[in-house]
């Protein structure tokens, strides 16, 4: 590592180390996650995702669009049955992302357009995850998880990216693409497994993070981690290669 990339290695991880300044809205998330943990009455959550219809919207949504192919559903046709049906996990892994991709929109360009690039291919491998479940008749895993697992394929790219944006914005020095680039090429580890900690998303995400990316293994067959580790290798996206 070169003493630039070291510099702006230090700088991009205090600023993920900022939960506040990489998510930007956190109105919502804050209280959701404490009603969440409450483990309380549901309304509580519906309240709290009622307050911002773009939202509640996402969220209805999402709960539709989850269902693998062939697989007979009824679609949820207000909040609360959506709610209900995604599970309290997966409300704040969804409501995690929207608020991600929020964030990622009011990026300055280039950065703009890279990291909706990395989105567009999250959306697209959690289509793919989920569309596989089709041909696993025996795995026993909610699409849901599989889908909120796939929207974090790309975590740690996503916000280095994002923080590189910030680092460049606030700083008198210009640092090159290229720096950030070599970064995500060779600590991209380092950086998502920080991000996750600093943002204090579910362990149960970050396991199964880490056996999708082939860094940890696991004997249960209906790992959601497991199903998407077929479509990052697909895709050359693992972390450590099979």
């Amino acid at each position: 590592m070169t003493d630039l990339e070291q510099q702006v290695f230090t700088q991009v991880r205090a600023i993920i180390a900022n939960e506040e300044q990489v998510i930007g809205r956190r109105g919502i998330l804050i209280p959701l996650k404490k009603a969440i943990l409450a483990e309380g009455d549901i309304r509580n959550v519906i309240d709290i995702i009622s307050s911002d219809p773009a939202l509640a919207a996402h969220m209805l949504m999402r709960s539709n669009s989850a269902q693998a192919s062939g697989v007979v559903s009824p679609k949820s046709r207000s909040l609360k049955d959506a709610l209900i049906r995604l599970g309290q996990v997966n409300i704040y892994r969804y409501a995690f992302a929207f608020y991600l991709k929020e964030r990622l929109d009011e990026l300055p360009q280039p950065y703009k357009k890279l990291v909706q690039g990395y989105w567009k291919l999250t959306e697209n491998i959690a289509t793919d995850a989920v569309d596989s479940l089709v041909d696993m008749p025996d795995v026993d895993v909610d699409p849901d998880e599989v889908q909120t697992l796939a929207l974090f394929s790309v975590f740690g790219q996503i916000i280095a990216l994002t923080a590189f944006a910030y680092l460049n914005a606030s700083s008198e020095q210009s640092f090159p693409l290229s720096v950030i680039k070599s970064l995500i090429d060779n600590q991209q580890q380092t950086l998502t497994i920080e991000a996750f900690e600093a943002l204090d998303l579910d362990q149960d995400l970050r396991q199964e993070f880490m056996i999708a990316h082939n860094l940890r293994q696991t004997r249960n067959p209906n790992s959601s981690g497991l199903v998407l580790r077929r479509v990052l290798s697909m895709r050359g996206l693992l972390l450590n290669p099979l």
